[in-house]
């Protein structure tokens, strides 16, 4: 058994990690058999005596081989480990000893040329620094004058068309194709045999007429079958309505788009906001709709009048605020006046500057308010509530037994299908309430009608 572990003097630094695994098998022989083997040579050979005559001399030798057998058993290996460690260096020294340099005193000693060339080769991977400071790419031409775009693409443009085209190595020819043409793969015999073989059988009547139909008739014959994409749409209507096809709108007929109806636009919202104050106020008998919509100079002072003159009437049943700038101070108002109205049925604050937070107020305000039977404050300043606000919201429309009509856009499955099971639940309830008390009304009415005739 012997061991080799030497290291070449001056081939690994110092303290330097080096793991050697060197395996060395030991070899025993042993001595299994021993043979003598002898083999015998004669040789001739022919002299010449003094007399002339040739005489023959006979030399027999003999050999002995030793034959040995040997057996080689490998039993164990050894292996030795040297480990050593070298630290990082930079120009001979350890990174640690450059901890307590400062680097201002050695940035100060340098001069102007070669705090430029310094830079030059050290590229900082800052984002705070700006592109011409962090690019070792540097510009030393004079500026020729002010940056003018206009005349900058302009020249770039006169360049581009004065700039000669790269000539062609081998002019276009018409007709003449160079290199791979691609060629469609043959097709199966078989998928050519199925096509051919699919052919419908309509009858002889059945031909007859699909062949003397005209072009009327087959685009009818498509609409009643639902072929919406062989038409436009005024084939398709004319045909449902038994019109008549356009003229000029066949098959080979040139599709154009239907011309839009216009409508007259909307007159401009010309409600008197102080008279309506009032009129709320002063519980107006007539005055059971109240519509805001889109007026814009409506200040927060008015808003908190109307407001605080809500719970007081005992006549109005639609209140529709709809992009009047509603904010979350207003509408905090608004939340304190519902809870105390006694009417109110239709509320509508869609398209305002409501955040989350506040809707699910107004929403929590409906639970005492008992007489809303719609909410709409969908297109808010922000268009997603969230998770959170809406099953809050979902929550709290549960618990409303009154409520019928929610506008607004909830973004999660589980929160729509929620809220529009409860509603369905609520519309059931009501219209049950609504026939059970249909017949006391009808006798009252009839009893005043009749009494009414008698006067």
């Amino acid at each position: 058994m012997s061991e080799v572990t030497d290291i070449v003097e001056g081939s690994i630094p110092e303290e330097q990690d080096v793991s050697n695994n060197i395996t060395y098998p030991e070899k025993t022989e042993e001595l299994l058999k021993e043979e003598v083997v002898g083999e015998t040579e004669k040789m001739v050979t022919e002299t010449v005596d003094e007399d002339g005559d040739v005489v023959e001399e006979t030399t027999e030798v003999t050999r002995k081989t030793v034959k040995r057998t040997m057996k080689i058993t490998e039993t164990s290996s050894t292996t030795k480990t040297t480990t050593m460690t070298t630290p990082a260096k930079l120009y001979g020294k350890d990174l640690s000893e450059y901890d307590e340099v400062d680097v201002d005193a050695l940035l100060a000693q340098l001069s102007p040329e070669e705090i430029n060339i310094l830079a030059k080769e050290v590229d900082p991977d800052d984002n705070f620094l700006p592109p011409d400071q962090r690019c070792s790419y540097e510009c030393v031409k004079s500026p020729t004058g002010p940056l003018d775009r206009k005349k900058l693409i302009e020249h770039i443009n006169k360049e581009a068309v004065e700039t000669p085209d790269q000539p062609e190595f081998e002019p276009y020819i018409k007709g003449t194709v160079r290199g791979k043409k691609w060629v469609p793969p043959p097709r199966d015999e078989r998928e050519i045999e199925a096509e051919e073989q699919i052919a419908i059988d309509l009858g002889d009547e059945y031909e007859q007429a699909l062949t003397d139909a005209t072009q009327e008739e087959i685009i009818d014959l498509a609409a009643i079958l639902g072929f919406h994409s062989m038409m436009n749409q005024d084939q398709y209507h004319a045909s449902l309505l038994n019109k008549g096809q356009p003229v000029g709108l066949g098959w080979d007929g040139i599709t154009k788009s239907t011309q839009q109806k216009l409508y007259p636009m909307d007159p401009p919202n010309d409600t008197d906001i102080d008279e309506s104050i009032k009129r709320v106020k002063n519980d107006d008998v007539k005055l059971i709709e109240l519509n805001l919509n889109n007026i814009k100079n409506i200040s927060d002072e008015k808003f908190e009048q109307l407001f605080v003159a809500l719970p007081q009437n005992e006549h109005l049943e639609v209140l529709s605020l709809t992009n009047v700038g509603l904010t979350d101070k207003t509408a905090l108002l608004l939340a304190e006046a519902i809870e105390k109205s006694k009417t109110l049925r239709v509320l509508n604050v869609e398209t305002n500057f409501i955040s989350p937070p506040v809707i699910v107020t107004l929403v929590k305000a409906l639970l005492k308010c008992r007489t809303i039977e719609e909410f709409r404050a969908s297109n808010q300043r922000s268009s997603v509530l969230g998770n959170k606000i809406e099953m809050e919201i979902t929550d709290l429309v549960e618990q409303n037994t009154s409520l019928l009509r929610l506008g607004l856009h909830l973004e999660f499955n589980d929160a729509r299908h929620r809220v529009a099971a409860h509603l369905q639940r609520n519309i059931d309830r009501s219209g049950r309430q609504r026939r059970v008390g249909h017949f006391g009304r009808n006798y009252t009415v009839g009893v005043w009608q009749y009494k009414s005739f008698e006067d």
